[in-house]
């Protein structure tokens, strides 16, 4: 009654079938390989701190498993001992109780949503490009995503969490910009991307922090969102890029080998990384969260004297 579906290879004999199976073979091979060579066939270890067999052989074995599991270790009871402070449930009565409402979805939001997603897809075509479609993992990328989607999620408890994290873990922008590593982008108008989008991980908290609500940032002296932010930066720097580079030979945030522009450029630059990092994530962290206490009153002043003023024009 059913018409039944015969393949092809059927009509093959059996003699010859083998051939077909192991182009097949092949063809699944190909593949792969085309995948690979699009995430990191581009990454050339001629540039220095790029990556490379001398680059994963930086370290010493018996150094680079001590540090991790250390670090590892230092970062795992961070993250419990502020998952165990902070009480997000009771936060978000605060803020409720606080009649400063999430400001609705503005034209400002939806070009600075537009304007980020053009410079993040424009560095994807770059990493596409360039066959390095793998350094989209490192931190700031990851942040750039994440910007995305607060921008793009409405105002609820996962929006803050997440954007609490994330004022946390723009420290690594301000080192982007203060030490930039651009001696690999070629590209024309790559390395103006490069400026554009790390200045733009600034722009879009300062932006969030006025329209208030979940927005709001925690109290000065509550250290633990920048705790919890600093022990998972660390866990995705030392167990997932630190793995992924050692199979890859690909310098993810550096964590093979130091940068051209480390100035702790050495043996112990990890060691040096891990405390300036984690004092450079609480005091960066704090900044702008102390920023965000002035920047709110700052436009309302701006806004309404603009307004007195086309009133006045009128």
């Amino acid at each position: 009654m059913f018409r039944q579906e015969v393949s092809v290879l059927s009509f093959i004999p059996s003699s010859c079938s083998y051939l077909f199976q192991y182009e097949k073979r092949n063809m699944s091979r190909y593949n792969i390989y085309s995948l690979l060579d699009w995430v990191y066939g581009g990454v050339d270890p001629k540039f220095e701190g790029n990556g490379g067999p001398e680059c994963a052989a930086f370290l010493a074995p018996q150094q680079r498993i001590s540090e991790s599991l250390v670090i590892v270790l230092i970062s795992v009871v961070e993250i419990i001992l502020a998952l165990r402070k902070i009480n997000v449930s009771k936060e978000l009565k605060e803020i409720a109780k606080d009649r400063t409402r999430t400001k609705e979805d503005s034209l400002g939001k939806n070009l600075l949503l537009v304007a980020l997603c053009m410079t993040f897809g424009v560095e994807v075509g770059f990493k596409f490009a360039t066959k390095t479609v793998i350094y989209l993992l490192n931190p700031c990328h990851v942040m750039t995503m994440v910007q995305i989607f607060l921008l793009a999620c409405p105002p609820c408890k996962t929006a803050m969490v997440i954007f609490r994290l994330q004022v946390h873990m723009l420290n690594g922008a301000l080192l982007a910009l203060v030490f930039p590593v651009v001696n690999t982008r070629l590209l024309p108008f790559e390395k103006e991307i490069y400026y554009i989008q790390h200045s733009m991980l600034y722009l879009v908290p300062v932006y969030l922090f006025r329209k208030g609500g979940v927005y709001k940032p925690e109290p000065l002296g509550d250290m633990w969102w920048a705790i919890l932010s600093t022990g998972i930066l660390f866990l995705y720097h030392f167990l997932f890029l630190q793995g992924l580079g050692l199979v890859t030979e690909v310098n993810l945030n550096n964590m093979l080998c130091p940068a051209v522009s480390d100035p702790f450029y050495g043996p112990w630059y990890r060691v040096w990384a891990t405390g300036h990092q984690t004092l450079l994530t609480l005091v960066h962290g704090k900044a702008l969260t102390l920023l965000s206490h002035h920047v709110a009153p700052t436009c309302r002043y701006l806004l309404d004297t603009a307004r007195l003023r086309s009133k006045k024009v009128d």
